[in-house]
């Protein structure tokens, strides 16, 4: 079996990839709106890493961690063990996280800083831990980031779903409850007092520090990386798969503005071709990183 790397160097900076859950062979249109098997087959650079011969996706659900001028950050916590969750594979799960998480040499009282792209249910899981049936924070002694939009956001959208509320999900469909979402895996933080809000091109260290990627959330965030001359950047869903860097109109199912999504993405592909930045995919199988690269018209990540 092919082996991949689970970390990484850029500059002084080390970046390592803490796997909760693959997604081999899922559906076209599970994550990627109305994408079909026959689409994902004519990108035909996505096999074999990134989807099947049958034009099913790979992904998955992992966070990174950034050790970084003494620092050691973790970007997105995926979605947690004990969670109630509508969705069944994510739903009182039990799996080794944290015990991966050490094994990596991080263990929960190292971890100096939370960051979450956006406040989706598999990007805040592991931001809170069931303790004698109490949401207690998992990272005692971090400071975890939140968008000063994006929980506006996610504030507004509760009131309007009490006011409002949706409709049943439609089988097959990803069912995300936001309230529930809030309770269990970011309210914790808040009442413990261990969040802050900040603005989207935050700066954590002088080699850390985020930048607008709005239309998956209205506040989402991905993160970019400087030292020594080299530049990474760790995507967040801005994009969820690396079929969106051939097609960068294609939406998720669930943007919250299509058409921000798009102009974002489509900025971002054209700005980081051939540049020589490494891309990190939140969701994007093993090898994870790769540079953007023209292909023709369009463009491709190279691994």
């Amino acid at each position: 079996m092919e082996q991949h790397p689970t970390t990484w160097r850029v500059g002084n900076v080390k970046i390592s990839k803490i796997v909760e859950m693959e997604l081999g062979g899922a559906p076209s249109d599970l994550i990627l709106k109305g994408l079909t098997p026959a689409e994902v087959q004519a990108v035909s650079w996505l096999q074999p890493h990134f989807a099947t011969a049958d034009g099913s996706m790979n992904l998955t659900i992992q966070a990174f961690v950034i050790e970084s001028e003494g620092k050691k950050i973790i970007v997105d916590t995926c979605v947690g063990n004990d969670k109630t969750r509508d969705f069944p594979p994510w739903n009182d799960m039990h799996g080794p996280f944290l015990t991966d998480l050490a094994a990596a040499g991080f263990s929960r009282e190292s971890i100096d800083t939370v960051l979450c792209t956006h406040l989706h249910v598999d990007h805040v899981g592991w931001n809170t831990m069931l303790v004698d049936g109490k949401w207690v924070p998992t990272f005692p002694k971090a400071n975890y980031l939140f968008a000063r939009i994006e929980w506006a956001h996610w504030q507004a959208e509760i009131a309007a779903l009490k006011a409002a509320p949706p409709p049943p999900p439609v089988e097959g469909e990803l069912p995300i409850d936001p309230a529930q979402v809030m309770n269990d895996s970011v309210i914790p933080i808040i009442e413990a007092g261990l969040h802050t809000l900040v603005e989207t091109d935050h700066v954590i260290t002088s080699e850390v520090s985020l930048i607008p990627t709005p239309g998956h959330t209205p506040g989402h965030v991905s993160v970019r990386i400087r030292s020594n001359g080299q530049e990474a950047i760790i995507t967040g869903d801005m994009m969820h798969h690396p079929y969106q860097i051939a097609v960068p109109d294609q939406c998720s199912n669930f943007d919250s503005d299509e058409e921000a999504g798009r102009v974002t993405r489509r900025a971002f592909v054209k700005a980081h071709a051939n540049d020589g930045v490494l891309i990190f995919g939140t969701h994007f199988a093993a090898p994870t990183a790769g540079h953007i690269v023209t292909d023709g018209a369009t463009y491709k990540l190279k691994v």
